[in-house]
């Protein structure tokens, strides 16, 4: 794969917590390091001298290739999730459910006021019966004049009628016809009004129109509500749709069926893996970017609507390469070149077991480190691909600024994948507190030392 063809994941907020973590860590290594030097070695000047050598950590530089991920945030959404509005203006009278419940199909919500609606129904009904009864007049009143109608025509047809009454008695039969067509017509109207009215009664019953589980519950009793007034937000819990936004960009290598991970916390699984669902193909006019989805099942209900993860969309892979943390890398002071804090000392295959050993501390005697400069050809969410080192070489991820951009010796402790990329996830808040709870254990140990010393020297006189 082409260098310029690998996309780039842009984690500002990792790097510089990156950053945050080698000056504090490289700080209480150093400390670490004084202390034990120090209180071990108070006669030996050579070895004060070495109390100045640096304590930073270490790791084994890896060889193969690195998943190129898109990092975005994506919307927690229940599975057919609406906001449930009543159809007409009324006073709530009644609530059934609250924040929680779980509705089946049909089961009534809430009642409005329906007495307005209940008097304007009897009216309706009425004007509907005055209808009927209009028409069945109007068709007697045919019915009538036809009759008379046809025996002016036999008696014309004898010379017993002139020809005046039987025209008359046609145009009376004429309007006699229109007056029932308008009188149907006002039966339409009348049934028309009462099937409003019967429907309008009807909504004052509010129903879930979905099974589901109620919440954003803004209903209580005597609550004057009209059609914007949003009662309840509905959904499915047990399946939820996770929503990302993707730029046009993103479009020429992100596809539906790509593996997503789906980063959250306060749950009992921190990292869920999905397929992307679908995309949407129609972009925003102003944004230009798009909505995709992720169906997730959610058995536990810890995802909630509306809340915020991190998603990560795995795209493709690097070249082979040399692989380093993230926080390996550094930028020299002076040159602004980037590089990397490699360890120039042959090691043995076994030496991180043997030190681990015999050293309780796990730190290495003095060892030569020199800046690399290298060429990085993608990053991921935790490591990044290089070229310019080795892939069996141990580089420094914590503590280079104490080096500051020359070679020099240090004092390493070789740490493995999973503590840095653990160092790597934390918050600066995290990291933080973390600091200050060790301090204040090293205050309680000092205290405790002196304490045990000065009843030693006591008992000893």
């Amino acid at each position: 794969m082409a260098i310029s063809d690998q996309r780039e994941i842009n984690d500002e907020s990792r790097i510089s917590n990156g950053i945050l973590v080698n000056i504090i860590m490289g700080l209480l290594l150093i400390g670490t390091g004084l202390l034990g030097i120090k209180c071990s070695d108070h006669s030996n000047n050579s070895q004060n001298n070495e109390s100045l050598i640096p304590a930073v950590e270490m790791i084994k530089a890896r060889y193969g290739t690195l998943p190129l991920i898109e990092r975005l945030t994506g919307e927690v959404k229940a599975k057919n999730q609406i906001a449930i509005y009543p159809e007409i203006s009324a006073v709530i009278t009644q609530v059934n459910v609250k924040n929680g419940d779980v509705v089946k199909k049909g089961q009534i919500m809430l009642y409005l006021r329906d007495k307005e609606f209940q008097e304007r129904l009897k009216q309706a009904q009425a004007n509907h019966r005055i209808a009927v009864a209009q028409a069945r007049q109007a068709e007697a009143e045919l019915n009538r004049i036809e009759a008379e109608l046809r025996r002016t025509k036999e008696l014309a047809a004898s010379g017993l009628a002139s020809s005046a009454e039987l025209e008359t008695i046609e145009t009376r039969a004429i309007s006699a016809d229109a007056n029932l067509e308008l009188a149907k017509a006002r039966v339409e109207q009348a049934q028309a009004t009462l099937d409003e009215r019967k429907e309008m009664l009807r909504q004052t019953t509010v129903r879930a129109p979905i099974s589901g589980t109620v919440g954003s519950r803004n209903a209580e009793v005597g609550m004057l509500v009209t059609g914007n007034t949003r009662l309840f937000t509905l959904g499915q819990l047990d399946n939820v749709r996770v929503e990302v936004v993707l730029t046009d960009r993103m479009l020429n290598y992100i596809e539906a069926g790509q593996r997503m991970e789906i980063f959250t916390e306060n749950t009992d699984f921190e990292v869920m893996t999905a397929r992307l669902s679908r995309i949407s193909p129609f972009l925003h006019p102003v944004t230009h970017s798009t909505i995709a989805e992720v169906d997730m099942a959610n058995p536990s209900g810890q995802l909630k609507p509306g809340m915020f993860t991190a998603v990560d969309i795995f795209y493709g892979e690097s070249e082979m390469a040399t692989l380093v943390p993230l926080s390996a890398l550094y930028d020299h002071p002076s040159s602004g070149v980037t590089g990397i804090y490699v360890c120039q000392d042959t090691l043995k295959e076994n030496f991180v077991d043997e030190l681990k050993a015999s050293q309780s501390t796990s730190l290495t005697k003095p060892l030569s480190f020199d800046f690399v400069p290298v060429e990085i050809i993608a990053k991921g969410r935790m490591e990044v691909a290089i070229r310019g080192i080795d892939g069996e070489s141990y580089v420094i991820t914590i503590g280079q600024d104490l080096l500051g951009g020359k070679p020099g010796k240090a004092r390493a402790r070789p740490v493995n994948w999973g503590w840095v990329e653990r160092l790597q996830n934390l918050q600066q808040q995290d990291l933080l507190q973390s600091v200050l709870k060790r301090q204040q254990e090293v205050k309680i140990d000092t205290s405790i030392s002196l304490g045990n010393g000065s009843h030693l020297g006591e008992g000893r006189n």
